[in-house]
Order: C-alpha cells, then structure tokens, then sequence
C-alpha cells in the first residue's frame, strides 16, 4: 500500500479533501471535534503534510499563477534595549537572506515580533494564516525564546551563536577564530600590545568568544605584560581613558567605532602613534581598518539551510543542532600601519 494522501483520507473518513486540509493546518473555519477526529485518522495513518505543497498553492491562489516556492518569515525581536548600531547589521543580514532566497524561488516577509504591537501568539496565527512554514531569525540582543511559535508547524535557523528555546541550527560569524587571524596580522604589522573594548553585554551573548580568542593569543603569543581588556557594561569616555593612559596599548580593537575618537582626545594620532581597528566595518562611520563579518553571506548560507529543511520536511527543533561560521575577511584602512599590496584584503 502506497503512502496516505489527502484523497485516501478523505475516502475513508468520509469527509471532503477541503475540510482534511484545512484541518491539517489548523484553520479556525473546521470545527475543533472534526479537526481533531482528521488529525487523530492522519497521525494513525502516518500521514505528514508537506508543508511547501500547502504554501505553494495558497501563494499561487494569491498570485494568479506565478512561479513561487514559498515564504520565508524573517523576525526580529522587538528589544527597545538592542544597541541603534544593529540594525546596520541586520539590515545586511535581512538583505542576504532575501536575495538568496528570491534565488531559489521563495519570498520574505519581515516581522517584528515580541512586543506589544506584535506579540508572538499573534505572530503564530499570522504564520499560520499565510501557510508560512520556515522562519529565520535575526540576532537577539538577550536570550532569545520563540517557544510561544508552534514549531511542530515550522522549519527554523537562527543567524547567531546559540539558541536554546526552541533549539534550531545557527549560522554566524567565526568569531574566535577571526579575532585570532586579526591579531597576528596586528603581530605582523609591528604592534605588540593590542588592547580590546567590549560591551559585557556583547561579549556575553556570544559565550565570551572575542574575549576567549584575545586572551588565548596574549597567553601565547603576546607580550610577558599583556593589556587586560577593557570590558564593562557601558564603556565610556572616562573610564576609557584611565585604561587606555595606564596601559598602553598601541592598537585598540573594538566594535565602538566612537572609540577612535576618544583615542585622538587622549593624544593618539591614527595610525603614526597608535592603531584603531574595527571588529565590525558594518558600524563603521569613517574609513578605518577591520573586519567584514560578511553578514550578507550568512544571511544566504541561513536561507540556504531553512529552504533545505523545508524540502525534507523537517520541522520543529532538531535532535542534533548545527553551527554554521563563516570566516570573516581583513579590509585595510587608514587606522593601522599600511599593509603590503599582496596582503591588501583576504578571508581571516
């Protein structure tokens, strides 16, 4: 015997392929104790609805025919404490996404979700509504929780380091491993005692990588009188400064671009005294040597590995997580010592 179809169900319950599909989906117009007697027949039957089937017809009922995949939700959480400097990086993110995805034949639909203009369980019936089965989302700025989503319903990727509630797979920057790669390019370059100022809340969230990866290489390969880096839960100016004259440094690397000019009114001159160099050129505001962080690409490798859950029907959390990093790339500026043209710009 083959595998169920709608058609075999509904010629043993008796009851129209419309109204099983609905039910399936969980559409409010199938009464509950109907609804709940066809999910019971599917499950026994072993049923499972592919859920690209059910958003491509609904999306190509709206759409009078045109050739379309399905939907992809992208959400970011509403946060009013999430610093103004990522939404840069999230656009970027966003735009990676989309584009790959417009590629392989789906569309985008960005939500804000979380707060009180859009709550998640409204979120949930919005997904549910439009047949939208994988969902993407963005950075959080605390632990994020989607857990109120109905993920027996979705197919899911964050585009960050961890995710617990639910579990899904990640895609994100190598963070350790590019902070390693920029300080022996740093080395290269001549300076001996790089400094780093972090957000505790940045370097928090991301279990501490750019700060494990900064005092991995100082314990082996720095100076015997390392610089201690500069972490605290709002770096200021004031507090900035006391670290900066006590120890030192002669390369500060940060994603607060605002760092540099506090660097120029402690007396630094960029690059002929000191070096600035940017963990993140996404936030950059004046030209300056850094790291791409390639936030369009992992967006593209997030799309790419939901669209490939979503053909295998794969939904809900999976039993084994993923952690997709990218390399991030060097780019020169004018805040460090010239590089050599063959070493102008590669992968870290």
């Amino acid at each position: 015997m083959g595998a169920p179809t709608l058609r075999s169900l509904a010629r043993t319950l008796g009851i129209s392929r419309t109204t099983i599909s609905e039910a399936l989906r969980h559409s409010p117009r199938v009464h509950p104790e109907t609804a709940e007697k066809i999910r019971a027949a599917a499950e026994a039957a072993g049923y499972h609805r592919n859920p690209l089937a059910g958003a491509i017809m609904s999306e190509l009922r709206r759409s009078r025919g045109d050739i379309f995949r399905g939907v992809l939700a992208v959400i970011t959480l509403d946060e009013p404490d999430r610093p103004a400097y990522a939404k840069s990086f999230h656009a970027a993110l966003f735009q990676g996404v989309h584009d790959r995805a417009v590629e392989l034949g789906f569309r985008t639909e960005r939500f804000e979700a979380g707060g009180r203009t859009l709550s998640l369980a409204r979120l949930n019936r919005i997904l549910q509504s439009r047949g939208i089965r994988g969902v993407v989302l963005l950075p959080a700025w605390r632990s994020p929780d989607l857990l109120q989503l109905d993920w027996k319903n979705y197919s899911g990727v964050y585009l960050d380091y961890h995710i617990d509630r639910p579990v899904l797979h990640c895609v994100c920057s190598d963070h350790f491993q590019s902070m390693m790669n920029a300080l022996q390019r740093l080395r290269e370059l001549g300076y001996r005692r790089p400094g780093v100022v972090l957000p505790r809340q940045h370097d928090e969230r991301l279990s501490h990588r750019w700060e494990g990866a900064f005092l991995g290489f100082q314990q082996h390969y720095g100076s015997s009188d390392p610089v201690p880096p500069y972490v605290t839960d709002a770096p200021e100016q004031r507090g900035f400064t006391r670290w900066f004259r006590e120890q030192q440094p002669d390369v500060v690397l940060s994603h607060l671009v605002h760092v540099m000019d506090w660097m120029r009114a402690a007396g630094a001159e960029l690059p002929r005294t000191h070096g600035f160099f940017c963990l993140n050129l996404v936030h950059a505001t004046e030209p300056c040597a850094g790291l791409d962080l390639t936030p369009r690409l992992i967006g593209a490798k997030g799309a790419e590995l939901l669209i490939a859950q979503l053909y295998r029907n794969e939904r809900g959390s999976p039993s084994h997580r993923s952690l997709t990093t990218l390399a991030s790339t060097w780019v020169d500026g004018p805040t460090v010592r010239p590089q050599t043209p063959r070493r102008a710009k590669s992968a870290v």
